[in-house]
């Protein structure tokens, strides 16, 4: 068995993963904390980025994604557009792990006031490829 070229600590997301349990850091049954390796480890770290607002890491003020500035924004094409723009430069450049395949962004079909943000992605190391999908509120008047 080959070493695991990325591992992190695992982690429950709670705006992205609230259906795998209660939020937070998983432990072990020794008592530690519990780590992910290669694809799952890459997929927590881009939750992460596009969950964190820029400024909210001291050390790293510029890190995050700018996703949450669109929230009730109107559910139309531009704030779809800027979504994908905003996803495409946080993973541009923060994730160099990944190479991103598609970048999606439209209103929910079931729930007007959703738009999902959909990003499909292959891990450059393993060729393993994932998809995160997020919801983002916006307003219903829209016409994306």
């Amino acid at each position: 068995m080959s070493t695991p070229r990325y591992k992190s600590v695992a982690f429950i997301h709670p705006d992205f993963d609230a259906s795998a349990g209660v939020p937070g850091l998983r432990i072990t049954p020794a008592g530690r904390l519990a780590t992910v390796t290669d694809a799952a480890s890459v997929r927590q770290a881009l939750l992460l980025l596009l969950s964190t607002r820029p400024g909210e890491r001291v050390n790293r003020p510029t890190y995050g994604c700018h996703l949450f500035r669109l929230a009730f924004a109107p559910a139309d094409d531009t704030t779809a557009g800027l979504a994908i723009h905003y996803v495409a430069r946080a993973v541009e450049q923060w994730e160099r792990r990944i190479t991103v395949l598609s970048l999606d962004a439209s209103r929910s079909p079931e729930d007007p006031e959703v738009l999902e943000v959909r990003l499909k992605y292959r891990v450059r190391t393993t060729q393993l490829e994932d998809q995160i999908a997020i919801a983002l509120p916006v307003e219903s008047g829209g016409t994306a």
